[in-house]
């Protein structure tokens, strides 16, 4: 039995992992990939210490600080439920099970779904949802972006470098990131921006081979040929192992405590799947 399981190898996830260390905290870290969506990220600017690292560094940092301690890190194992013992937690996971006596959830957020006709079907045929994974697959072919934020934009910018041609979808009027990486989508030589635009359904056959989308300003529908699609509008927290053991809000995410406890005694929550309840002082068990 470990003293803490850890679920999720993200920022959240690894920096616990190091101060458990500290402690001499029997520790495991289980997770479905390392890093989080910091992964996913070409560039990071000003992470504290960092004016510019790339997504793949800084997670590369986290794992050495992490290994260095002696922390245990088991990956591209996925967590699919949790089970209260007499003395602590079993962790379920689609390779084994393992015992703790307390738990510590930052399993983060995974990408939203479009939702529309084609997604599922061309899921890994055409379709993605990381520039950074599998952005290089779509070298000098035409490809689109759906999103209009700066996950979107970030993508966009990446594919500007790859691809022949980038489409950005946006359901919104205006893109809604930061200013400098909209001047930088804006600058880009072989990007369309289409605002007001939305997705209806992915088409294609065996691979993706266009999009049929809706102007929202005049209702004009048409078909965009292209051979790759990036959904970036988002993501939701990663809880759906949690149902019914802790207190989830209306978006899904973990409601925890002053002290990062969630509503079941012996089971902490942080990173950005959190909801924060108490911060004037108010706690569970008092």
């Amino acid at each position: 039995m470990y003293d803490c399981i850890i679920i999720g190898a993200g920022p959240a996830g690894l920096t616990a992992a190091v101060y458990a260390a500290r402690k001499r905290i029997s520790t495991l870290v289980i997770s479905g990939n390392l890093g989080g969506q910091a992964a996913l990220s070409s560039s990071i600017e000003n992470y504290i210490g960092f004016q510019f690292i790339t997504g793949a560094e800084l997670v590369q940092k986290f794992e050495e600080h992490a290994r260095t301690l002696g922390v245990e890190v088991k990956i591209q194992e996925r967590v699919f439920g949790i089970k209260e013992t007499g003395d602590g937690f079993d962790v379920l996971t689609d390779r084994g099970t393992y015992a703790a006596r307390a738990i510590i959830v930052a399993s983060g957020k995974i990408p939203k779904r479009l939702g529309v006709p084609g997604e599922d079907e061309y899921l890994e045929r055409g379709v993605t949802y990381c520039a950074t994974c599998d952005g290089p697959l779509f070298a000098g072919k035409k490809v689109a972006v759906i999103g209009g934020g700066n996950s979107a934009l970030d993508a966009a910018i990446q594919m500007t470098k790859i691809a022949a041609w980038v489409y950005l979808i946006n359901v919104n009027p205006v893109l809604r990131g930061d200013a400098v990486m909209r001047e930088k989508v804006e600058e880009a030589s072989n990007v369309t921006i289409m605002n007001s635009t939305q997705t209806l359904e992915i088409v294609g056959d065996v691979f993706v081979k266009g999009l049929r989308l809706k102007d929202r300003r005049t209702d004009e529908e048409k078909t965009l040929d292209l051979e790759g699609v990036f959904v970036e509008i988002g993501s939701i927290p990663s809880s759906d192992f949690l149902k019914g053991l802790v207190e989830l809000n209306e978006l899904r995410e973990v409601v925890i405590d002053r002290r990062n406890q969630t509503s079941k005694e012996g089971i902490f929550a942080a990173g950005d799947n959190c909801s924060r309840r108490g911060c004037k002082g108010t706690s569970w068990g008092g």
